[in-house]
């Protein structure tokens, strides 16, 4: 069993190497005493530094190839990070915050739900390098996590805004305006159903019935109800938050 463990770490580097330099990169982790998402941290880091020295891409281990390119996803995905080394250096400190979120249950696979609650919580989503890095951490297959992540209503896998604005279209609402207001809103904000404002400001979303059909059109933002609303109401009510 040792002998397997030991064959395992020494395959895992940060690039390709020969079997000699594996086996020296294997000992050199046993000694310093690093884990293995220590070492992958550690790659990445050292890949944006690569990339800010405009060399060519080098050769990489599947395992830190993967993180690159999710984390390039990412970055693009909310429009804020253009360039590889900003990218890499983006997701190592997420990735090392999450470090902190595992470690604070001690790394154990049963915390993994509340493990994605605080992610959750610290970032208002869950993205893909993230899944990636949990799985990782508890040695969990991934597929299973995205499973969990999927399933549950409280755990979002695409951006969200600071604050949640949410429209009532049920029938009580919609015959007073609530198709008006959420047209709006989307003319306001510049987004539609679902969308994050490009500043990360809001996230519109259209729902059915919010239980207090009394007071359509009803808006609610976070958790504050408001009833009776006018498209000319809109801007008034989301000035107050910042």
């Amino acid at each position: 069993m040792e002998r397997k463990k030991r064959k395992e770490k020494q395959y895992f580097v940060g690039v390709r190497l020969t079997e000699e330099q594996r086996k020296l990169l294997s000992q050199i982790q046993e000694d310093a005493g690093l884990s293995k998402t220590e070492i992958l941290l550690r790659g990445l880091e050292l890949l944006s530094e690569y990339y800010s020295l405009g060399l060519d891409k080098p050769l990489l281990s599947m395992e830190l190839k993967r993180l690159e390119e999710e984390a390039l996803r990412h970055a693009e995905a909310l429009k804020r990070i253009r360039r590889r080394e900003e990218a890499l250096k983006e997701i190592v400190r997420e990735l090392r915050d999450i470090d902190k979120i595992v470690d604070k249950y001690g790394g154990k696979p049963e915390a993994l739900i509340q493990i994605l609650l605080d992610i959750q919580a610290r970032y208002r989503w869950i993205s893909k390098p993230s899944l990636i890095w949990v799985s990782e951490r508890l040695g969990i297959p991934l597929s299973r996590i995205y499973q969990i992540a999927t399933f549950y209503k409280a755990f979002s896998l695409t951006p969200q805004g600071r604050h949640r604005l949410r429209i009532c279209l049920g029938t009580a609402c919609h015959v007073r305006g609530g198709a008006q207001v959420m047209e709006a809103a989307e003319r306001l904000l510049g987004v539609k159903d679902g969308e994050v404002t490009p500043d990360g400001r809001f996230t519109l979303e259209r729902v059915n019935c919010l239980g207090c059909c009394a007071l359509g059109p009803v808006v609610v933002v976070d958790n504050e109800y408001y009833g009776g609303v006018k498209p000319g109401d809109l801007e008034k009510i989301l000035s107050k938050y910042e």
